[in-house]
């Protein structure tokens, strides 16, 4: 048999394999595969902090493989350095892949790319490449070899590296770990639709009363610590909406301007995130847009269809920006049946603002006054059938929240729930049943001697 017709027999049978071991997938799931979602974990990227290690410790284990492979070759030929050098070049590429992750889109055409790239490698080392490495024996003539007998385990002997190399790739694909939609339940659920308005405006960095403090160890001393304004609003919010399972909120910022952190959600896990990362300074914070901000939640709930629509308002200041009035924002609730909840955070005394710190790391603080308008916000709630508060610490902050609550009718809405099945050992069982069938081949079809 010629050397080319030996390579086609070996993509043939390779396909072959492939094809044989794809029916379990393919008749065990189906049409479940085109739409499929390849999750491909170890393509989404390490944490940022962990980066610089993972990258130093994978380049110098490439180092080291160099040149371990160079010092200890039986031949340093030009051939074995040019092999070797692509080699740490792909785990080099491969090594930066992993730590910085690819996009959602870029995962599973990478990943397929390589295992045809690895199935392809070791069925051709352990089929064709295998003459290289066979020991000869040269000799005067063969005419006499030519009439011996010609076995069937003579033409099989490239059964196992085909094997390998279809079992290696859809062990590779497993690691992609598909994931299907297995159903999608609906469920009545009763809640309420809110929008909690959150100011980022400058003044929310006063700091909040003495009773807000929280134990801080450093070294031996402990020092208190005490919290902002906006640290103080972010913990209430954030334990509001772990406890409202059933309540869809969105969230809106504001400060000069307002913006859409979120509309009406019940993944409370987005809205707990989102909620955590505001800070000051992300938004121009030179103003205080209440009308803009009530006009935006309204915007956000006017094709609601709950019983119980309400916008529930946090802020420490008077209105003094901004393109809506904060009177007609609150027309524009009532007529669209939201109630507005008003929350003023503090109560117009000066404050404490942290002003850097002194000659010792101890935090320096200055006496600074913030006007606020209380009648400006029981107005607006009185307009719209709301309520309004007055919070000077975390407890009346947290209690002013759930009073609004203990106010609103719940109504029952549909709530889509969905599982996710996941498909990749559909992928990793005919792996497996390949690597055992190129054991049993090896054992009983092409044994070699010795």
């Amino acid at each position: 048999m010629s050397r080319a017709a030996r390579a086609f027999g070996v993509v043939l049978g390779t396909i072959m394999f492939i094809v044989l071991a794809a029916l379990y997938p393919a008749l065990s799931r189906g049409i479940a595969w085109l739409a499929a979602v390849w999750t491909v974990p170890m393509l989404a990227g390490l944490p940022e902090n962990a980066r610089p290690l993972a990258l130093g410790i994978s380049g110098a284990t490439i180092v080291v493989l160099v040149v371990l492979r160079i010092v200890f070759a039986e031949k340093r030929t030009p051939w074995l350095v040019i092999e070797t050098l692509i080699g740490a070049g792909i785990g080099a590429v491969a090594a930066v892949v992993v730590a910085y992750g690819l996009p959602q889109s870029q995962r599973l055409p990478v990943l397929a790319g390589v295992a045809f790239v690895a199935a392809f490698v070791v069925t051709w080392r352990m089929t064709l490449a295998t003459d290289a490495r066979t020991p000869r024996l040269r000799v005067a003539t063969v005419a006499p070899l030519i009439t011996g007998p010609r076995g069937l385990r003579t033409r099989l002997r490239d059964f196992p590296g085909m094997i390998r190399g279809a079992a290696l790739l859809f062990a590779i694909l497993a690691l992609g770990r598909p994931q299907n939609v297995l159903r999608g339940e609906e469920s009545d659920e009763r809640g309420i639709d809110m929008v909690v308005v959150l100011d980022l405006s400058g003044s929310m960095r006063a700091l909040m009363d003495a009773d807000t403090t929280t134990p801080a160890p450093t070294g031996r001393q402990v020092v208190q610590t005490r919290l902002t304004r906006l640290e103080t609003a972010k913990e209430v919010i954030l334990d509001f909406i772990s406890r409202r399972k059933n309540d869809r909120i969105g969230v809106v910022v504001f400060g000069r301007a307002a913006y859409i952190l979120s509309p009406p959600t019940l993944d409370k896990s987005l809205l707990a995130t989102l909620v955590s990362k505001m800070e000051l300074g992300l938004i121009d914070a030179n103003g205080t847009a209440i009308g803009d901000a009530v006009g935006t939640a309204v915007a956000r709930l006017r094709r609601s269809n709950a019983r119980s629509k309400a916008v529930i308002l946090l802020t420490d200041g008077d209105s003094n920006a901004g393109s809506i009035a904060p009177d007609y924002a609150a027309h524009l609730a009532q007529t669209q049946g939201v109630k507005v909840y008003t929350i003023q955070i503090g109560n117009g005394d000066d404050v404490d603002v942290q002003d850097g710190t002194d000659i010792f790391g101890q935090p320096r603080f200055v006496r600074e006054h913030f006007p606020v308008n209380p009648e400006l916000l029981r107005r607006m709630a009185s307009t719209t059938g709301g309520d309004a508060f007055i919070a000077t610490d975390k407890k009346g902050l947290e209690q002013s929240m759930h009073q609004i609550l203990d106010k609103l009718e719940k109504t029952r809405f549909e709530a889509a729930t969905s599982t996710m099945e996941d498909l990749f050992p559909f992928l990793l069982f005919p792996a497996v049943a390949l690597i055992a069938l190129e054991a049993l081949v090896r054992l009983v079809v092409v044994r070699r001697f010795p």
